[in-house]
């Protein structure tokens, strides 16, 4: 466990001393987009942040390679220097899209390719638990193809979640934590070495997403962009390809050959590889579904942007940007250890759902109480960030009588966006901006994430 921690602890550590330096070079770059209308932020900010994150993850591998306890995952198996490639692979054409905004078809071939990169590597999975039937053996084709839906998937459901600030980070996250733990079991209860490589992802995994979020919650002063949102989800996607392809049923001790609820049970350990990057695609899912049908519904195109997401819903209702991604965060961690904790207590599994069930209603109390504030003390304001502090009435925009500042109003009363072209204004969420701004217009008639 030491070596783990030890490899997460260098992971975050590498990626948040870079962050900052890759900022200063996404502005430089001009890895900056300009803010359209359906996008949630309301400064000009730099992309790019995947820089940071994939170099984590080569620091991360190279200390683990030198660890007395890891260094055999990369004597006994080709997986790590699979996953190095594929996610090479995938980056590259992640920073050239937030650079360059590639076509889609072109990401995702890309995709489809560095899945079969890490296939030919030997990163996949060989083979599928079937109740009653036991072990089945893939070919070489159902195999390849199988993993490479598998990468394209998950990368494609951590992209699409990636729509506030830290939201897609933290999913991840909580995510690669709930499987480190799952893999850490299987790997240290059952006696498997096997589960080592996709343990040591996960740790690296958490790494990655922990060293990052710190610049990404909100305001975010950099975005991850797709260069690190496809980067995550492929090293999520490699972990539970890992943990499915080189694991035997057989190993575990389990019954496969009998029939109803108890071999159901039986197979929950097996099955959670494969469930656990469905637990980043769940919310996701349920609100591409969601989208469908309301667009279908008003007769527009399945593909028409709006601001009818779940994320959008939970600000429109008056939580605040971080109160939603934290109660996105509840969602996902509920979903990923109610899992995790269902195969290890199969036994007891209604004493699960309960417990489950329980922190369901929590979670839609929480949804009723989009107006309730807390604040940090008077006393203890100094000892938090400024972002936590009470707001103070801003210097400038309001007279003894209350009246604001006539130009920054326009003829509706509401307040206009500081243009960042002016010297001295801050319009890179706290660096001067480079180049001016277009004019926000109003946010709430189309668009979906950023």
């Amino acid at each position: 466990m030491r070596e783990y921690l030890l490899t997460l602890c260098i992971t975050a550590a590498v990626t948040y001393l870079l962050t900052g330096p890759v900022r200063k070079f996404a502005i430089v770059a001009g890895a900056m987009p300009e803010i359209r209308a359906r996008d949630v932020h309301r400064e000009p900010t730099p992309r790019l942040g995947g820089i940071a994150m994939f170099f984590g993850l080569c620091a991360g591998l190279l200390v683990a390679d030198h660890l007395s306890n890891l260094d055999k995952v990369f004597e006994s198996s080709n997986e790590p220097r699979a996953l190095l490639s594929g996610a090479a692979l995938i980056w590259l054409i992640g920073v050239l899209d937030d650079k360059f905004e590639i076509d889609a078809l072109i990401k995702l071939g890309g995709q489809m390719i560095a899945g079969g990169v890490m296939v030919m590597q030997g990163l996949t999975i060989l083979f599928l638990p079937i109740p009653g039937v036991g072990t089945v053996s893939l070919t070489q084709w159902q195999g390849t193809l199988l993993t490479v839906a598998l990468v394209v998937i998950t990368i494609n459901a951590v992209n699409f979640v990636d729509g506030l600030d830290g939201l897609a980070a933290g999913m991840v996250c909580i995510a690669a934590a709930a499987f480190f733990l799952y893999a850490y079991r299987i790997w240290y209860g059952y006696g498997i070495e096997s589960a080592a490589p996709a343990t040591l992802f996960a740790a690296i995994l958490m790494g990655m997403c922990l060293g990052f979020l710190p610049h990404n919650m909100h305001p975010a002063r950099i975005f991850m962009g797709d260069s690190g949102s496809m980067l995550i989800g492929l090293v999520l996607a490699a972990a539970a390809i890992s943990m499915t392809g080189q694991i035997d049923p057989d190993a575990l001790k389990l019954n496969l050959g009998g029939s109803g609820r108890d071999t159901t049970h039986a197979l929950l350990p097996v099955f959670i590889p494969l469930v656990m990057p469905l637990t980043i695609i769940a919310i996701p899912f349920t609100d591409l579904v969601l989208a469908i049908v309301r667009r279908t519904w008003n007769g527009k195109s399945p593909f028409a942007a709006d601001r009818g997401h779940l994320h959008h819903r939970l600000l429109e209702i008056g939580h605040s940007h971080s109160r939603a991604v934290l109660i996105m965060y509840f969602w996902s961690a509920l979903i990923a250890f109610g899992a995790v904790g269902y195969s290890v207590h199969s036994a007891s599994g209604m004493g699960v759902v309960l417990a489950i069930v329980v922190l369901s209603f929590v979670g839609l109390v929480l949804l009723l109480l989009p107006r309730f504030t807390p604040h940090t003390p008077r006393w203890a304001e100094r000892l938090v960030p400024p972002r936590y502090r009470r707001r103070r009435a801003e210097v400038g925009s309001a007279g003894a009588d209350g009246a604001q500042d006539p130009q920054d109003q326009d003829g509706s009363g509401e307040r206009l966006p500081v243009p960042t072209g002016v010297a001295g204004v801050s319009g890179v969420n706290g660096a001067t901006a480079i180049g001016a701004r277009s004019r926000i217009t109003d946010r709430r008639k189309a668009g979906t994430s950023r």
